[in-house]
């Protein structure tokens, strides 16, 4: 195993803006492979940099990160209901407070009864999903869901719609996703608590929340709700086999693959190659080779971007120079022959 030589801190938020600028591109996937060779190259650089870990667990690690993403997709919508019954839970304190006005005796229930929050808890899928792993806002962030009601509560938005004239289930869901999408994903109150939960939630959060925006749609354009169907783990078998295949050829063929970056990294002091440059570039090779089917120029972009999220600018550029060689190589010597 080869040893790290400088080891960098990981940034909080591994989604960057580039994914957040390209995100349609990847809206029908629930684990795309954007997070996936993210997740590839923290677990394969745990894996070199710990004794004794066996690919097998390696293996078992990249799935399990993998499947609590998946889980903050869940939160995330289940955060929605969540407001909706503190809300509803503060009118009914006001409602028995010993000398309510008339307006506390009688409260607006319009975001209490948005049909958008109804249909999403009698969703089948989701109570399906809830039913084996339990999760409440109000138990894990109770701060967090307070404030977070406080300042959907002083919105234009939340006061327009309490206010409208009319009252339809397309203002219902409009609500839910203009909140979502200009008020509670930005916040940076949501990132807090999401890094108080859990290590694996924080680096998705912004893709995550594009994939509730999507999920708000389903349910604003299908007329059966309890039948829409929640976002799957992944898009398809494709995926889960892509992840797998790319940790494992990583791991199997490090030494070979680091013949070709010490090949091209000859007149640079090993000790000015940070590691996590390393790893990122031996994750990329496996790619390059053993997934024929997509494109060389994705594959070096990807990379480089990854590059900038786990290093620094200097490291992206540095490893743009190393792949591309690497790549002219394997072109050369007949081991890739693809665009």
């Amino acid at each position: 195993m080869p040893k790290a030589i400088v080891i960098p801190p990981f940034c909080g938020n591994f989604a960057t803006q580039n994914l957040l600028n390209n995100a349609k591109q990847f809206i029908h996937i629930m684990i795309n492979r954007v997070i996936i060779r993210s997740k590839v190259v923290q677990v394969a650089y745990s894996y070199f940099i710990t004794e004794n870990k066996s690919i097998a667990e390696a293996e078992n690690e990249l799935l399990h990160s993998l499947e609590k993403g998946h889980e903050l997709y869940y939160a995330l919508l289940q955060l929605m209901i969540d407001l909706t019954d503190l809300q509803a839970q503060r009118l009914e304190t006001a409602r028995n407070k010993y000398l309510p006005t008339a307006e506390e005796r009688n409260p607006n229930m319009r975001f209490v009864n948005n049909r958008f929050i109804n249909d999403l808890r009698n969703n089948a899928d989701f109570a399906e999903h809830y039913a084996d792993k339990p999760f409440s806002w109000a138990v894990t962030a109770e701060t967090f869901l307070n404030n977070m009601l406080n300042t959907i509560i002083d919105t234009e938005e939340y006061r327009n719609y309490m206010n409208a004239p009319t009252n339809d289930a397309e203002q219902d869901w409009e609500l839910w996703r203009t909140l979502f999408k200009n008020v509670i994903a930005p916040s940076d109150e949501l990132t807090d608590a999401v890094e108080s939960l859990s290590l694996y939630w924080n680096e998705e959060l912004n893709v995550e929340a594009t994939f509730v925006l999507k999920t708000i749609k389903h349910f604003r354009n299908e007329s059966e709700s309890e039948s829409v169907k929640m976002l799957p783990m992944y898009k398809d078998d494709e995926d889960r086999k892509f992840a797998l295949d790319l940790l494992h050829n990583t791991l199997a063929n490090e030494k070979l693959y680091r013949n070709y970056i010490d090949r091209f990294t000859k007149n640079w002091e090993i000790e000015r190659i940070a590691f996590m440059d390393v790893v990122i570039m031996l994750v990329a090779i496996s790619e390059l080779i053993h997934m024929p089917s997509i494109p060389t120029v994705v594959t070096l972009n990807e990379y480089i971007e990854l590059a900038k999220t786990f290093s620094t600018e200097q490291s992206s550029n540095f490893i743009n120079g190393v792949l591309d060689a690497i790549v002219k190589e394997l072109k050369k010597e007949g081991i890739i022959n693809k665009d």
